[in-house]
């Protein structure tokens, strides 16, 4: 089993959700032995943005590829190979101004590729992507999920959990830490109440695992 874990966080050792993919990789692999695990820091190794050259080759729209386009897509097919090799994703996904980290917007851009990660057919796309299991480690430096306001704001486990069942994937598992910003008493609350969530989420995961060996 492959286990791909993904982090955004640009601040480094002061990261909850840096924190949080760790642990969560941690208990993965102590439930499932034999688990190897690659590593993707999209804070240092940042793809460009979406662009006309990374759309480029895929659309051909020229009998010639530039050296440019060229180029993006070595970055774009690296990227999904890796992301369609895993069996498991573990993204560390904090809430930056409402939405996803831009480095980790620039990599999911990278990863949507028709023919790849989904298809369109006559009766709408479908996703290519099922199996896998996604675990999202939210951070938030606010309270989001305890009001209709809140929820209304965020636009980060909502699109990670739209754009993953685009791709196919069902199976989205959250762990949240929220009020992280709120003081130190309400922090440590919820780095406790994330951690108390992470051995539920393996193991339910594990049990789908385990399942579809049996089918």
């Amino acid at each position: 089993m492959k286990l791909l874990q993904v982090d955004s966080s640009v601040l480094g050792t002061n990261s909850v959700s840096r924190q949080l993919t760790a642990e969560i990789t941690a208990q993965w692999r102590a439930a499932h032995a034999g688990t190897t695990v690659e590593y993707l820091d999209l804070a240092v190794d940042t793809p460009n943005h979406f662009s006309a050259d990374a759309l480029g080759i895929k659309a051909g729209l020229q009998a010639e590829p530039t050296e440019a386009q060229r180029r993006e897509n070595t970055v774009s097919e690296r990227l999904v190979s890796q992301f369609l090799a895993a069996d498991v994703i573990v993204i560390g996904a904090p809430l930056y101004n409402f939405s996803v980290p831009t480095q980790l917007k620039a990599w999911i851009d990278r990863l949507a590729q028709a023919g790849r990660t989904f298809k369109y057919t006559e009766k709408g796309p479908v996703g290519l992507a099922a199996g896998k299991t996604v675990i999202v480690a939210s951070t938030r430096g606010g309270m989001y999920s305890t009001s209709d306001a809140g929820n209304a704001m965020e636009h980060q486990e909502s699109y990670l959990k739209a754009i993953f069942g685009f791709f196919g994937i069902t199976d989205v598992r959250i762990v949240r830490a929220e009020g992280l910003a709120m003081g130190d008493a309400a922090k440590a609350a919820a780095l406790a109440a994330a951690r108390a969530e992470i051995p539920a989420a393996t193991a339910q995961a594990a049990n789908q695992d385990q399942a579809a060996l049996a089918a």
